[in-house]
């Protein structure tokens, strides 16, 4: 990753996980704090991001089935 595409970000965390970053970092799971921060929040946009397009497919479809209701009874019903 290149430095000029990284933005400086400040955050605050509770203690506890700043020392659990540190726990990871000193083990060797992570270079640093910021690298294990960076997979965190990759991770998340991840995972939200496949659970928002879930929703987004589910609602498309909900629509798709209402509209087809709706036609049906208008057809059979003639509402």
């Amino acid at each position: 990753m290149d430095e000029g595409d990284l933005e400086k970000v400040t955050l605050r965390l509770p203690a506890r996980h700043i020392r659990a970053l540190d726990f990871l970092v000193q083990v060797d799971d992570f270079p640093s704090r910021s690298e294990a921060i960076r997979a965190a929040i990759r991770d998340f946009i991840y995972a939200r991001l496949e659970l928002v397009t879930d929703k987004v497919k589910k609602m498309e479809e909900a629509e798709k089935i209402m509209a087809e209701m709706e036609a049906m009874e208008e057809r059979y019903l003639g509402k």
